[in-house]
């Protein structure tokens, strides 16, 4: 039996020998290395994440810019586009040239392939998200009620963003 102690004890000496703390010593130095990587693998994620989620709103926004650049000078020709309109309707017949028409329809077909399009609004439901109510006058009839019953100025949208609201008459 005491041969037996002998190796036991030859073990133990083994796993307490100055090589094994020194092992022991390395594990417990490396363990904040390797915290300290693991953070800064972390970091670097966000940081990645970050400036991708910049990169995709940037992008995203000069698009936006690109497709609205050109809303104010189609504000501006808004007006013109109206006063053209009412003198088309007001004028008496063979006033106005055939000519004169054709540029008014050019005219519209551009704006239109810039994306502008005219906001539905006569015999529409009051939409207070595309309308501005100016007044209100009794409908005519039951089915007319909180709808639009008069436009006073057309409503515009430049792709799928409104740039002007319709002013309207609602019937109620």
């Amino acid at each position: 039996m005491k041969k037996k102690e002998k190796p036991e004890q030859q073990e133990e000496e083994v796993v307490n020998s100055p090589e094994a703390t020194e092992e022991q010593e390395q594990a417990s130095e490396s363990e904040p290395a390797t915290d300290e990587l693991a953070e800064m693998k972390e970091k670097y994620l966000r940081l990645y994440s970050d400036f991708e989620n910049f990169r995709k709103r940037t992008a995203k926004e000069k698009i936006e810019l690109i497709q609205t650049a050109s809303a104010g000078v189609i504000v501006d020709l808004l007006s013109v586009i109206d006063d053209y309109e009412r003198a088309l309707a007001n004028a008496p017949e063979g006033e106005i040239s055939e000519g004169t028409k054709l540029i008014f329809a050019k005219i519209s077909s551009l704006l239109q392939s810039k994306g502008l399009k005219e906001l539905p609004a006569k015999g529409e439901v009051f939409d207070p998200e595309i309308h501005d109510c100016i007044t209100q006058f009794p409908a005519p009839t039951e089915a007319d009620k909180g709808k639009v019953v008069e436009v006073i100025e057309k409503g515009y949208t430049l792709n799928e963003k409104v740039i002007r609201f319709a002013k309207v008459v609602v019937g109620n």
